[in-house]
């Protein structure tokens, strides 16, 4: 979505592609009003002075003179030998340039105004390429959410068999369970997400998301024949590898893949598939429970060989990033991208012209510099500066959630609780299944109701569950009120995930994947993952030594703790991101961060005066001022 504003304009929109190719009747003027209604106002923004916090979007289209708009156009697809389409793209231009005006242009057939009609209310009709695209990402995505939990119930097994219980002493048994469970985490935050510019850049997205699954695979096998405590962390460590530089690269191809309507639902499928596979690990561990003690958890590492498999054979048949073509000049292949990711040469054409003049602009500004001047650009150019504080406020508050706690220790803290161990494999596969049930609603949520407002919602009940679950462990166990505390901590901990699912689960990925600029997109990634990997090594290793220390009590109440700080630092730092397409979003994050945190303090105590202290204020002006998109499929 493209919005421009002056004295005598209304905002424009450029809503990405969608379906069409079938014989239907031309568009009614009515259903063309209300499309052109629809683009008007997605965003009612009003040119404001400074004081009144306003934003502009704008679109690089814009402005441009009709006849040097489609001389440019000619001379683009001269440039990249793509006459045979120049029609397609002179009319996607126009779209571009003005997408509220679409259908008055009489440059387009009845057919193609009804094609781009249809985007607007068919959102999910989508060509089978993409939709192969999102299984093969989901797929990536449920390869890590085996990795994370295989160990949990392995883990009440193998710390007897390879001797660590019995060879050491109590504080030795806490570090070494923390550095073995830690262990993928530490090399993602070390080496594996700093290996995704360099993949990204020699093998592209497709073979880094190869790469990656090999190595998973590879680790996998090693993990089920570890002779040694030793020899499992180097396993791990090894898997980690391929954890860091996959969790940076799919959720980036999704999203330059991905028509922007759909952007968010698509890309939020990476953390709802990871908590697919989270589950997969926790059925793992009860379907080999059975079994001798030797074999059970040899079996429930390995069991992680079989997706990443899938994945290497499956990622090839899917359409390079258009987007990263169009970084690496291969604007022809892009093209070819874009036409088999949608419904029709018109859609495509437009979306590659669009991007492509995006890429333009980025690549002036990015001119000379290499990966550690990019990497300092995170940090020294104000709008990339709100964009990594806000992916590290969400990707740090993924891991001190304390969600982690529970995948990675779930069965030992409900054994601690009064459970047998096979009951506790099956409580921590309750967990799992949780986990993955209550992030299917975030695939409609997270692009209506927004990520930051999903934040805000569930992170104080995250707080609540947590003191919930360790307070519990005041409940005598021992007695006849033992069953209470068993029930009590597994209810706080089903509550958590329920909570957790829909929010922090699906946003921070989503959200990191789409606040970066194009130019330093891949090292934006790079630093958001290696913030969630390496606060999830300090959480998985410690939690075995704070719970010591903390006793479950203290422990739980910590991360509790977190969850009241995480809600004041998304209120403050974390604007939205929903519905905007992701060249655009450079807009968002221009705003200063002052003017961004003093307006949402205002707007809670405007909200707690008047839903708490019940008194009647007149309605704040809005920082952001927009109107859900009116025509939902």
């Amino acid at each position: 979505m493209s919005l421009t504003v002056d004295d005598n304009t209304k905002p424009t929109v450029d809503e990405k592609a969608h379906p069409g190719g079938r014989n239907e009747s031309p568009p009614s003027a009515e259903q063309t009003e209300n499309v052109k209604a629809e683009a008007r106002n997605i965003y009612d923004i009003h040119e404001r002075p400074p004081d009144k916090l306003n934003v502009v979007f704008e679109n690089p289209l814009a402005g441009i003179p009709r006849e040097q708009l489609l001389e440019d156009v000619e001379s683009f697809c001269k440039r990249y030998n793509l006459e045979d389409h120049l029609d397609d793209f002179k009319k996607g231009a126009l779209v571009s340039q003005n997408p509220a005006a679409a259908q008055d242009l009489t440059e387009l057939t009845d057919e193609e105004k009804r094609i781009l009609l249809r985007e607007h209310t068919h959102k999910w009709d989508q060509p089978f390429a993409l939709y192969w695209l999102v299984v093969m990402c989901s797929l990536a995505a449920a390869v890590q959410g085996m990795d994370e939990t295989v160990n949990n119930g392995a883990q009440a097994i193998y710390l007897k068999q390879l001797g660590i219980t019995t060879r050491f002493t109590g504080q030795e048994q806490d570090n070494i369970t923390g550095l073995v469970v830690g262990a993928p985490y530490l090399a993602c935050a070390i080496l594996g997400c700093w290996l995704t510019e360099p993949l990204n850049r020699l093998f592209a997205r497709r073979g880094t998301i190869f790469i990656s699954c090999f190595v998973a695979a590879v680790a996998s096998v090693w993990e089920g024949v570890a002779n040694s405590w030793v020899n499992l962390f180097i396993a791990r460590f090894v898997l980690g590898l391929g954890i860091g530089s996959k969790s940076s690269t799919v959720p980036v191809y999704a999203a330059e893949c991905a028509p922007a309507p759909i952007r968010g639902a698509l890309v939020m499928m990476w953390q709802m598939w990871t908590a697919f596979g989270i589950m997969l690990g926790n059925i793992m561990g009860v379907a080999f429970m059975g079994l001798s003690d030797d074999l059970s958890w040899r079996l429930m590492l390995g069991s992680t060989v079989v997706l990443p498999v899938i994945v290497c054979a499956q990622v090839y048949f899917c359409p390079e990033s258009p987007r990263w073509l169009i970084q690496h000049n291969k604007v022809d292949k892009a093209f070819r991208a874009f036409r088999t990711l949608r419904r029709s040469d018109l859609q495509a054409a437009r979306d590659l012209y669009y991007a492509y003049v995006n890429v333009q602009l980025e690549r002036e500004i990015n001119k000379g510099k290499n990966f550690f001047t990019m990497f300092m650009e995170l940090f020294t150019i104000p709008r990339n500066a709100r964009a990594t504080l806000a992916s590290w406020i969400v990707m740090f508050m993924q891991q001190f959630c304390g969600v982690n706690v529970i995948a990675y220790y779930s069965t030992t803290i409900f054994t601690s609780s009064g459970y047998s161990t096979q009951a506790a494999l099956l409580a921590s596969m309750g967990t799992g299944i949780l986990n993955w049930l209550f992030a299917l609603p975030a695939v409609f949520t997270i692009d209506t109701f927004g990520r930051r407002n999903l934040l805000l919602t569930t992170f104080p009940f995250l707080a609540i569950t947590l003191f919930w679950t360790g307070f519990s462990f005041w409940i005598e166990p021992w007695n006849e009120t033992s069953r209470k505390r068993v029930a009590m901590v597994t209810t706080g901990m089903y509550l958590f995930e329920v909570f957790y699912s829909p929010g922090e689960g699906p946003v921070p990925f989503t959200y990191s994947a789409e606040a970066f600029p194009l130019h330093v997109r891949e090292v934006g990634m790079s630093w958001a993952t290696a913030t969630t990997w390496c606060f999830n090594f300090i959480l998985s290793f410690t939690w075995p030594s704070l719970q010591r220390a903390f006793k479950p009590q203290g422990a739980f109440g910590w991360y509790a703790g977190w969850c009241i700080v995480g809600w004041f630092l998304v209120l403050l730092f974390v604007p939205e991101t929903k519905a905007l397409t992701l060249e655009e979003l450079d807009q968002v994050f221009s705003v200063s961060t002052w003017k961004h945190a003093s307006y949402q303090i205002k707007n809670a105590v405007w909200h707690f005066r008047v839903w708490v202290l019940r008194q009647k204020l007149e309605p704040l002006p809005k920082f952001y001022e927009g109107a859900e998109k009116l025509m939902e499929s």
